[in-house]
């Protein structure tokens, strides 16, 4: 596990709260994450997952508590703001426009310029720059997103979120419509971004890919944290027996 004594998380967001009408999504949750550590975020459906990465990627608001990202204390209105602190958020279904090229959909709504004209050999320069940078292979920068495979556009979501040079990644669901293959690609670029230093927060309902790459998992049920473990010390049977139990002791301190 990459939390060490001195080590200032990269995200640190402490008794957050958020309730929707009579619904308290999350209560009192206590979240961290280090500077390159994969941690896995799981519980069932309606545990406060989404709701949690939302509220740090800028698209909710927290009734009460405190975020800070690496050390800073912030209030996030908006994703670009969360964006601009070095949060990217990739969703499941990837956001990306199959009628562009790989290169275009990298840089969609910030293509490079020269004059008052699209300047292709730097954004295709850049885009190759951010796959080597990932070791991702595809055929050409000008090959459509839409021709490419599962795994591949999952790649090009990633890319386009390095491309921002990120310290936070959150990917929410990323296997779950990916094949074997696809699923190994995908783990392999996250394994290749937490070499570099990128903390990345993954939320998925397959636990052997948060056991295979991941060094912590935390389990939300009902919006609370009911427990946490270093997955090095653990197992999925371990994991599911929280999912669906819950800690016992953290339990208690959450009720």
């Amino acid at each position: 596990m990459t939390d060490m004594a001195g080590t200032t998380p990269a995200v640190d967001m402490r008794e957050i709260n958020k309730s929707f009408g009579a619904i308290q999504a999350l209560h009192n949750v206590n979240f961290r994450l280090m500077p390159g550590e994969i941690l896995g975020l799981v519980g069932d459906n309606s545990a406060g997952k989404s709701t949690l990465v939302k509220i740090l990627s800028g698209a909710y608001q927290r009734d009460s508590g405190q975020i800070f990202v690496a050390g800073k204390e912030v209030h996030f209105k908006s994703p670009q703001e969360s964006r601009d602190m070095g949060i990217e958020m990739i969703y499941q279904d990837f956001a990306l426009c199959g009628n562009l090229d790989v290169a275009a959909n990298m840089f969609l709504g910030r293509w490079p310029r020269k004059g008052i004209f699209i300047d292709r050999r730097r954004m295709e320069a850049d885009a190759e720059a951010v796959l080597d940078r990932l070791k991702v292979k595809v055929n050409s920068v000008r090959q459509r997103v839409e021709s490419l495979s599962g795994g591949r556009q999952q790649s090009v979501a990633i890319a386009r979120a390095i491309s921002f040079d990120p310290k936070v990644i959150i990917l929410d669901e990323p296997t779950a419509n990916l094949s074997v293959m696809a699923t190994q690609q995908l783990l392999d670029t996250m394994l290749e971004l937490k070499s570099q230093g990128v903390a990345q927060v993954i939320i998925s309902h397959r636990l052997q890919d948060i056991f295979e790459v991941g060094d912590r998992v935390m389990v939300l049920k009902r919006g609370a944290a009911v427990g946490e473990r270093l997955v090095k010390d653990s197992s999925q049977d371990e994991v599911l027996r929280i999912i669906v139990q819950g800690d016992g002791a953290e339990e208690a301190l959450s009720a």
